[in-house]
């Protein structure tokens, strides 16, 4: 019997060896220029289009380099006798970590999550608005995630969806996210309330799922899944904390999810190694020494996760996305601070402008009640514990933009700072989490305010796209009139200004004024092509923004040839502008 075993061990060692070979070769040679232009070609012909995109043929160089480096990993772990032991003892560690959670204690607190967060999102729902990106998506099929190197929505999608070919499925993939946005708040309770996850600290945790900038996620008929499961991903690592190559190893796959997922969520992993070490060292649970091995483990981890991922698997912004979305560029050396600085400052500034009265004067309640509570339940000396809970408060808010902060072109849409509410959950279930009672007053005020705006703006998702179908539909009724013949050549429109806002969102916005940002306005953007198409509206149809064309229609005094309460068209038979009202 150990004869056969020993023969099998030394069989499979060939197999994987001469695999490895194979797979090596195949890398080397994708190195060379000519083969990667070989297999775009190829692809174009399977595809019947040609594919030109630059960043595909640096994506090519990236996974082979990837793909030399994993290989060179996998033998080492199967062909050594320390590779082999490592992963038994990792294997062993991971399984003792989930052994030690009781799954049953979980479900119910998941299950009211779940109704706290659908009764929240139910008039998102019901409003069936498409969202951005959902335009051309539900037109086109088209998947597209891999542009912007998230390959884990690319790919699970295909599984959500059915087919390759994207169709408009809602509400399942946000019922997926509400799920998926229940268990990471769960969870988040879970690992920094010390294992328990009692009523309040849950409604504590609302801002990571209802805060506005997640709210924007969740209206996404199409991209929700993948957000929340960023959010989920940056989480599930602490799950294994007390396992060193556990929690080691975890979180690089973690993390590697989550930068296929969404990037916006790099900063929760940090944030949430920041609130424990904090806890554990504010309470002398752990000595310096661990906390600070904890906190170079968790360093290590996110450092190796975003190289692998920026040199291996992300794929770089061109020119032609740019104007939208945020670059893939870091401050230069000579810039990294003064660039990085500037880019929180814009971060506050915006949550600054976004945020209503009520809502900023709860965080400031939520903020010092973190630091009382920190100082009257130190182990520390008082006046330490003060200057480091203060710190913490503002490192943490930092951290909760991200990787964007070093970025040369960060965003600053609602979707991509949903790192706020993370950050605000967890200083609210700190503050809640084995303290005086009173503290919880300002945190469920806080969240109900939350609540009650998700549904207001779910209302007004629903207003805005009567009032918006309602001016297209009078718009395309004058352009058919006027222009019966669709198949003439030559014959352009132009868009100038956009649809105005429903009046529920301007009554809305004078309180919260987030909710002009949160609410696209119909033929205002680059979208206006493919929201016509809903309509079968098949012209050449552009804004007049420089991104889109280089004639503005506005400059060529056209004659008017209709105007009416809504809009006035301007036409010399071959050109059209169409000047939108407000």
């Amino acid at each position: 019997m150990t004869q056969i075993q020993s023969d099998r061990k030394k069989s499979n060692q060939i197999c994987i060896i001469l695999l490895s070979i194979l797979g090596l070769m195949g890398c080397i040679t994708v190195l060379f220029p000519q083969t990667r232009l070989l297999i775009m070609e190829l692809a174009g012909n399977i595809l019947h289009r040609k594919i030109t995109y630059q960043g595909v043929f640096k994506l090519l160089h990236s996974l082979a380099l990837g793909g030399i480096f994993s290989i060179l990993f996998f033998d080492y772990c199967t062909l050594t006798d320390a590779g082999r032991l490592l992963v038994k003892k990792t294997k062993q560690e991971i399984k003792d970590c989930l052994s030690e959670v009781d799954y049953r204690t979980l479900l119910k607190p998941v299950l009211f999550m779940c109704g706290v967060y659908m009764c929240s999102v139910l008039t998102i729902i019901r409003a069936n608005y498409l969202y951005r990106d959902d335009i051309w998506r539900s037109i086109e099929g088209v998947r597209g995630w891999h542009d912007w190197s998230r390959y884990v929505a690319e790919f699970v999608s295909i599984f959500i969806h059915g087919d390759t070919n994207l169709t408009d499925i809602s509400p399942l993939p946000q019922l997926l996210a509400v799920l998926i946005l229940s268990v990471s708040s769960v969870l988040l309770v879970y690992v920094t309330a010390y294992r328990k996850t009692t009523f309040i600290p849950l409604l504590a945790s609302i801002p990571l799922g209802l805060v506005p900038y997640s709210l924007e996620c969740l209206s996404f008929k199409f991209d929700a899944p993948y957000m929340a499961l960023s959010i989920l991903a940056s989480i599930i690592p602490f799950l294994f904390v007390t396992r060193k190559k556990a929690f080691f190893v975890s979180s690089v796959i973690a993390l590697l999810i989550m930068c296929m997922s969404y990037q916006a969520a790099s900063g929760i992993y940090l944030l949430v190694v920041i609130i424990l070490c904090f806890q554990d060292w504010n309470s002398r649970k752990k000595s310096n020494k661990e906390v600070m091995t904890f906190l170079g483990i968790s360093a290590l981890a996110f450092c190796f996760a975003m190289l692998f991922f920026r040199f291996f698997l992300m794929k770089p912004t061109t020119s032609d996305h740019v104007y939208i979305y945020a670059s893939t560029t870091i401050h230069p050396m000579s810039q990294i601070i003064s660039g990085t600085l500037i880019n929180i400052k814009n971060y506050a500034i915006t949550i600054h402008k976004d945020f209503g009265l009520i809502w900023k004067i709860c965080i400031a309640l939520v903020c010092v009640l973190f630091v009382i509570k920190s100082v009257h339940t130190t182990s520390r000396k008082k006046s330490i514990s003060l200057f480091v809970s203060i710190w913490v408060i503002i490192l943490s808010f930092i951290l909760s933009y991200g990787m964007y902060s070093f970025l040369t072109k960060p965003m600053y849409n609602p979707r991509s700072l949903y790192g706020f509410g993370i950050w605000l959950a967890i200083l609210c279930i700190f503050v809640v989490s084995d303290y005086k009672k009173i503290a919880a007053v300002p945190v469920i005020a806080l969240n109900w305010c939350f609540l009650v705006f998700a549904l207001s703006y779910g209302n007004a998702l629903a207003d805005q796209a009567r009032y918006s179908d309602f001016r297209i539909h009078l718009l395309l009724q004058d352009l058919s009139s006027l222009y019966p013949d669709r198949s003439k050549e030559g014959l352009s429109i132009q868009l100038e200004n956009s649809i105005e806002y429903a009046p529920a969102i301007k009554n809305i916005s004078r309180n919260y004024p987030i909710i002009e940002r949160l609410v696209p306005t119909r033929l205002g953007d680059g979208w206006d092509n493919y929201y016509l198409g809903h309509f079968n509206h098949d012209q050449n149809t552009t804004s007049n923004l420089p991104a889109y064309t280089s004639i503005d229609y506005g400059t060529l005094n056209l004659p008017v040839v209709l105007d009416t309460y809504y809009h006035t068209i301007k036409s010399d038979g071959r050109r059209i502008l169409v000047i939108l009202k407000h």
